[in-house]
């Protein structure tokens, strides 16, 4: 069964691709915008128009992302089961996201809402490690609602 034994490289890109993967949900909820950059590629593509958002380049995604999450006291992206394959130095990934979510109603009380979806991404390795070059998200459901009159911004 020689090709179920992983080499120590497939072992470190699989444990480095992880890290990448939670440092992005670590930038997103702690509002560390710039932690991004250690994320995404400078040239890569995010779509996120499945739930509400929008599909760029990185750097006018980064810009909407400061903006549309500004209203969001409360955000939490749990990441699980991620489905990695490797080939050199690309790799794909498929990896669910649960994300509740809360912002303050009319009332000024906090309301949460959750969203699952999915993170199909392509991978590069660079020099200063691995990042995202392609991003899209798949929203798959949501439990709950926004506010009544709450437009996220475009």
């Amino acid at each position: 069964m020689a090709e179920d034994i992983l080499s120590i490289q497939e072992i470190s890109d699989r444990i480095r691709i992880n890290d990448l993967l939670v440092r992005y949900t670590l930038a997103i909820d702690t509002k560390d915008y710039d932690l991004l950059d250690t994320v995404f590629q400078p040239d890569a593509t995010v779509d996120y128009t499945t739930s509400g958002g929008i599909r760029g380049k990185y750097p006018e995604v980064k810009a909407w992302l400061k903006k549309a999450l500004a209203a969001f006291p409360v955000t939490q992206h749990m990441i699980s089961n991620s489905t990695i394959t490797l080939d050199g130095d690309r790799a794909t990934g498929r990896t669910i996201v649960f994300n509740p979510m809360g912002l303050k109603n009319a009332e000024g009380k906090l309301q949460l809402f959750y969203v699952g979806a999915y993170y199909h991404d392509k991978l590069v390795r660079t020099e200063e490690g691995w990042r995202i070059a392609e991003r899209f998200e798949e929203q798959a459901w949501v439990d709950g609602a926004l506010p009544e009159g709450f437009k996220i911004p475009k």
